[in-house]
Order: structure tokens, then C-alpha cells, then sequence
């Protein structure tokens, strides 16, 4: 009996640690005297949770100035968290760019980005990324004021764009995102590496 390939239309791609290398130990590394001050400050003051909720679209200032008030010892340590948050732009993952450029190059997928991202830091990524042009559509958390892993965020993404959630395909670095993403009817993809991730799109057909 033969087995006929799934069929995709639509193409959704996570940015950080997928196309674009962002990762703050590049600034504090440069800050703290040791890799053990850094992931301190990391994991206790200025936390993933944290930085979520101005991805969520809490404003920068308002972030900044709640934790200065909360560690006020670590006062310049927060504030260059935004005021020199470029430093922690490595540059592009530039196989997985090869990959959306290939896609793109086919015309036959719709690409888009669901991206975890404040709104007030999104317009430098726009500036310093080229590729980021490749997209038919960029949904930001920080813009929406809602974010990965809540439904109403892929959601969105669907709606606004007339997208089939059964014909799309999804894919992001974080578990938590992608078992989001299939509660959603969204086939997905947990980005560990370019290799990786050509591999899969490879033996679903999409690439050649």
C-alpha cells in the first residue's frame, strides 16, 4: 500500500536560537569576572521569567526600574540589560538562514514568525537582519501583548493570516513552544540544530 507525503502550505519559523543567535551571557561575560557571577544574575535577577513579560509587552522602563528597586546592589548590572542589549546579538545562525532562504526560493510555502520578542527591541532585529524581509508576515509577542506558550498566540498567527493550522508546520527551539504549538493542531518541529532540522524537513519532503 503506498503512503502519500503530507502536503504543506505554510511554513512558521521561531527567531531566537533558531535564525538569530541572541543570548545575554554574551553581554554579562563581558560585565562579571566569572561564568558563575553571570549565571547567578541570569537564573535570580534578571530571569527568563522576567524578560518574558516584556515580551509580553511590559515596557522596558517599567522592568528596569522594578528590579533596581528590588537589588538596588546590582543597579548597573540591570540597567545594561536593555541599555546595552545589542551586545547580546551574536549575529545570524546562518545554516538555518541557508534553509529559510531555500524554502523561500521554491515559492511554494507561505513562511511566517511567531516570535517571543519585546516590541521596544524588535526594530533593532529589523534593522541589523536582513532575512527578516524574507517573511510573508512577523506576528511579535511585545507588538501583540501576548506570547508563546498561550493558544491565543498561535492563534492569532492562524487568523491574521488565513492559515490552516493542519497544512502548517511549525518550529521553535523551546519544548514547552512546540508542545504548544500541536495542542494547537500545529504539526511542529523541536529545533535542536540546522543539521537536525534539515534532516526532518528533508524526509518530510519539503526539502530536496
Amino acid at each position: 500500500m503506498q503512503t502519500h507525503q503530507k502536503q504543506y502550505a505554510t511554513i512558521i519559523f521561531d527567531l531566537g536560537a533558531v535564525l538569530i543567535d541572541w543570548n545575554p551571557r554574551y553581554l554579562f561575560n563581558k560585565i562579571f569576572s566569572t561564568p558563575a557571577e553571570t549565571e547567578h544574575f541570569l537564573r535570580n535577577i534578571c530571569t527568563s521569567d522576567w524578560n518574558e513579560e516584556q515580551d509580553a509587552g511590559r515596557a522596558l522602563s517599567d522592568a528596569t526600574e522594578l528590579l533596581v528597586q528590588q537589588y538596588p546592589g546590582y543597579e548597573a548590572q540591570i540597567r545594561a540589560y536593555y541599555g546595552r542589549w545589542k551586545e547580546m546579538l551574536g549575529g545570524t545562525i546562518d545554516d538555518t538562514v541557508a534553509i529559510l532562504e531555500q524554502l523561500k526560493s521554491t515559492g511554494q510555502y507561505k513562511l511566517y514568525a511567531l516570535t517571543n520578542w519585546s516590541n521596544e527591541t524588535f526594530p533593532i532585529a529589523l534593522t541589523q537582519y536582513p532575512f527578516l524581509q524574507w517573511f510573508d508576515g512577523i506576528v511579535v509577542s511585545g507588538r501583540e501583548k501576548m506570547r508563546k506558550p498561550h493558544a491565543c498566540f498561535y492563534e492569532l498567527l492562524l487568523n491574521r493570516y488565513h492559515v490552516n493550522a493542519a497544512d502548517a508546520l511549525f518550529i521553535d527551539d523551546n519544548l514547552r513552544n512546540v508542545t504548544a504549538a500541536e495542542a494547537c493542531g500545529i504539526e511542529s518541529i523541536h529545533f535542536t540544530s540546522p543539521d537536525q532540522l534539515k534532516q526532518v524537513l528533508t524526509a518530510k519532503a519539503i526539502l530536496s
